[in-house]
């Protein structure tokens, strides 16, 4: 990418971004063919010494992992071990205490459609870099205030689930509602038909052939690394981002979004999809496995769907966008692909939070040579009818740590969302949008008897408190 007048007025705005979010240290690559096009720095990775980026600095890239669990599940289906149609009782008989368990597939684990609300599995099973970590205090979800167990073991993970008393969405397959647990689940199946730990498996049979040689899962790799960025942290008022260095793991559940890696690693991690399944020359899955992965399996919002362990766009200017995005203590990261330009995007950055995919698509806009601010997608406003959302407003939580409060504001219908109050307009039929350019949708969901009873918000069903 040239330096024209529209990468300067990227570059500008990337930059304003990244001082108004408070952003201490990110990095942009995006390559066209295996040939990197563009790539751009901000900050650095430890900023009091000011440390510089560079695409080997390693980084978290949180939930970008779940692609990768995909990944090795597609690997054990082509090896014959498994097939993503089996009923996870078949791997995880522990889960037979419930009769909803006995429909689920490994399918609709991969697609977030196996039923489950969020549940705290994910919160638990990070809980000893929670305890340990004094800026936890500030992460944006309520994981502090939980008297849970320590998830520590696959054991304990499934005997936590298989006892959860669970207020299911409803039948498999019937919705989508973004879920930590089923990912959990994909890990332990990955390593009962293997044979080995999930990572082991991981790094012989997808890290290792496509030479991913900076990403990893165990926490004990970073120390063998120099150029790794430091966390940080926001101050829960907003007023100043410091260094909170721990690494939060979660060894029960790392097929959620635990390995570490790099904006070169992942770039060439994205040839798997523009080119058919092979990276650099080695096969790493059949041409079918990935259409497999890329196919958009189920639609979580108008015009956007979920395959495996990536979402979709079938329509973005006119091709299909691949993409995943990541948020962790210390984390905001996105990645994308266009599979039929050979274009492949990341953004990794060090402090959660923060709408990293945001700052990566518009760049990805200037690649193709539209305006940084070109949107794929619009929506038709409608006017907020105040009668019909008087039923919505109320305070929707979860046992995952989300909670939202849906009210009015000097006569503005919107939500709260850690200590942040945003407008929502109207886009029809119970759905809502924070932005009216291309926002979050949010959708509202009722009982049998039309009684709302829960938000689709960030992905997640979350449920309405009892009054």
């Amino acid at each position: 990418m040239s330096e024209t007048i529209a990468v300067k007025a990227y570059e500008q705005y990337a930059a304003d971004f990244m001082e108004q979010q408070m952003i201490p240290g990110a990095m942009v690559g995006i390559s066209e063919n295996g040939n990197r096009v563009y790539e751009k720095v901000f900050g650095y990775r430890q900023v009091a010494q000011q440390l510089p980026i560079d695409g080997d600095t390693v980084f978290g890239i949180a939930s970008m992992t779940k692609s990768f669990t995909c990944v090795g599940i597609m690997k054990l289906q082509e090896a014959g071990k498994l097939s993503v149609s089996d009923p996870i009782v078949q791997y995880l008989p522990e889960l037979r205490t419930n009769a909803h368990v006995e429909n689920i597939t490994i399918h609709h684990l991969m697609t977030h459609t196996a039923g489950y609300p969020p549940l705290a599995t994910h919160v638990y099973a990070r809980k000893n870099s929670i305890e340990q970590d004094p800026s936890a205090k500030d992460y944006g979800l309520d994981l502090l205030n939980n008297p849970g167990p320590h998830i520590e073991t696959y054991d304990e993970m499934l005997a936590f689930m298989a006892n959860e008393d669970v207020a299911w969405l409803g039948e498999p397959g019937e919705y989508y509602s973004y879920s930590n647990d089923s990912y959990g689940l994909l890990g332990v199946i990955i390593s009962r038909v293997s044979g080995e730990p999930y990572e082991s498996f991981m790094e012989a049979n997808v890290l290792k052939p496509a030479r991913l040689t900076r990403s990893f899962f165990e926490m004990e790799v970073l120390e063998q690394f120099e150029n790794v960025t430091t966390l940080y942290m926001k101050a829960k008022d907003g007023t100043q981002v410091y260094e909170a260095p721990l690494w939060w793991d979660a060894p029960s559940m790392r097929a959620v979004g635990y390995l570490k890696s790099t904006v070169n690693d992942i770039i060439r991690y994205l040839e798997l999809y523009w080119n058919e399944g092979v990276i650099e020359g080695t096969r790493i899955l059949s041409k079918e496995s990935v259409e497999q992965m890329m196919t958009p399996h189920i639609e979580y919002e108008p015009g956007k769907c979920y395959g495996y362990g990536l979402r979709i766009i079938p329509d973005y200017f006119g091709s299909k966008l691949i993409s995943h995005g990541g948020g962790l203590k210390g984390v905001s990261s996105f990645m994308c692909a266009i599979p039929e330009k050979k274009l492949a995007g990341v953004i990794l950055t060090n402090v959660a939070d923060v709408s990293a995919g945001d700052v990566l698509m518009a760049a990805m806009n200037v690649v193709e040579g539209r305006p940084y601010d070109a949107s794929a997608g619009t929506y038709e406003i409608m006017e907020v009818d105040s009668t019909a959302v008087e039923q919505l407003l109320g305070v929707y939580t979860s046992s995952e740590g989300m909670h939202v409060t849906v009210e009015l504001q000097d006569g503005l219908f919107g939500i709260v969302s850690n200590g942040q109050f945003k407008q929502l307009w109207s886009i029809g039929d119970n759905h809502y949008v924070d932005n009216p350019d291309n926002g979050d949708v949010l959708q509202f969901i009722g009982n049998e008897n039309g009684a709302i009873d829960r938000i689709v918000y960030g992905g997640r069903h979350i449920l309405k408190n009892k009054s």
